[in-house]
């Protein structure tokens, strides 16, 4: 089925590159990829010091491996899921089916708002352990990769966020039904209507009956006479 829904026009139509960059939603993507290589990058780099009793790696965050791998599964997912929808966005125009737009749709929606809820939890949870971490030298030299980890956490809730209204406002506006009516119009303008039928132009005087609710008057009433002056 072919048709504008959804927020895209009809399957097959050409895709203007210039428009689709300056879209919202493609520069949503955008910002969400750069703000997930800001959280992962740093504490794969630095987010692991010495520990202070011994050669052994600890993470930056409290000694807490846990905040770590949270924190880079978390960005590296939506590095990959940026890329995705992004190509999902470009071949959406393609797709003729109206079910596989909405399949589409349902999927962005319900990605972006589990990470959308995702980043608020590990905002929270790399916050919580950054102040329960005990100020020592390899605290201080990776302060800044921990700080920029936290701040593009609380960027990403932001970017995810408004992906998942973007999404919301795309299956709310569904399918545009105006196009259907047009179809419906084109398919029946070659029907013909019966139309009413028409006499032989020759009435024959029995068919016309008097007026209802019609009564003979009767000029001499029975037992009356007319006085005479």
């Amino acid at each position: 089925m072919e048709g504008a829904s959804f927020g895209a026009g009809r399957a097959g139509a050409t895709l203007d590159p210039v428009s689709f960059a300056r879209r919202p939603q493609t520069l949503l993507r955008i910002a969400s990829w750069v703000f997930s290589i800001a959280v992962f990058g740093p504490i794969v780099n630095e987010g692991y010091v010495n520990a202070d009793s011994g050669p052994e790696l600890r993470c930056v965050f409290n000694g807490n491996a846990g905040a770590c791998r949270f924190g880079v599964a978390l960005g590296l997912g939506a590095f990959f899921a940026c890329v995705a929808f992004l190509l999902l966005d470009v071949r959406f125009q393609q797709i003729s089916s109206v079910r596989d737009r909405r399949r589409a749709v349902l999927l962005d929606l319900g990605f972006s708002g589990l990470w959308s809820f995702l980043w608020f939890v590990g905002f929270c949870f790399l916050t919580n352990q950054w102040q329960r971490t005990a100020p020592g030298p390899g605290t201080t030299q990776a302060a800044d990769a921990a700080r920029a980890a936290i701040a593009f956490s609380f960027f990403s809730i932001l970017s995810w966020a408004a992906l998942t209204v973007k999404a919301l406002q795309r299956f709310r506006l569904g399918t545009d039904m105006s196009l259907f009516a047009t179809e419906q119009l084109g398919a029946g303008t070659g029907q013909t209507y019966p139309g009413y039928p028409v006499g032989s132009g020759v009435e024959g005087t029995e068919t016309y009956q008097s007026p209802p609710f019609t009564e003979t008057l009767d000029t001499s009433p029975k037992g009356y006479q007319v006085p005479a002056y």
